[in-house]
């Protein structure tokens, strides 16, 4: 058997000395990869953001003034948009979100904390007088996108008069 310093290299995360796991990826390669996950500036949010700017809406980007950096900040209405992604805040019953079999117990406490982390910023963003708008990244695919659309011009609307 070769040695665990060129298991190591290779990417393989050893638990003890008779048992090893792979990464698919290269330790450079997966690096990079995580480093393309982007926290602001998503395709979803731009097309929620230019779809609305079309509109006349005019709005923020990430206040971070306010509990949970919203996405889109409409100040004039009291009103702030979510863009979530469906694995990283766990939408339950889209088949965007699955965890990942390997390091399971992790990836639960992972999005289980994000999760808990959304429910802790609505309260204290209701707690504020803003109404809040989650918009799911499924709910913005183009079988879905001119409703969900429709549906958070129609909803700012409301909030405008």
């Amino acid at each position: 058997m070769s040695s665990p310093s060129s298991f190591k290299s290779r990417g393989w995360v050893f638990f003890n000395q008779w048992c090893a796991m792979a990464d698919v990826h290269e330790p450079e390669i997966r690096s990079y990869n995580m480093s393309r996950i982007r926290s602001k500036d998503t395709r979803p949010e731009i097309l929620v953001r230019n779809f609305l700017y079309s509109k006349g809406f005019r709005y923020r980007l990430n206040d971070k003034k306010l509990p949970g950096k919203p996405d889109i900040v409409f100040r004039k209405y009291k009103a702030v948009i979510f863009v979530n992604g469906c694995f990283w805040h766990g939408h339950e019953h889209c088949r965007f979100f699955r965890i990942p079999k390997t390091n399971t117990k992790w990836w639960h406490n992972k999005i289980r904390r994000n999760i808990n982390n959304d429910i802790e910023q609505a309260k204290k963003l209701k707690g504020m007088g803003f109404e809040l708008i989650v918009v799911w990244e499924c709910e913005l695919k183009p079988d879905k996108r001119s409703e969900t659309l429709e549906k958070i011009e129609k909803q700012l609307m409301r909030r405008r008069q």
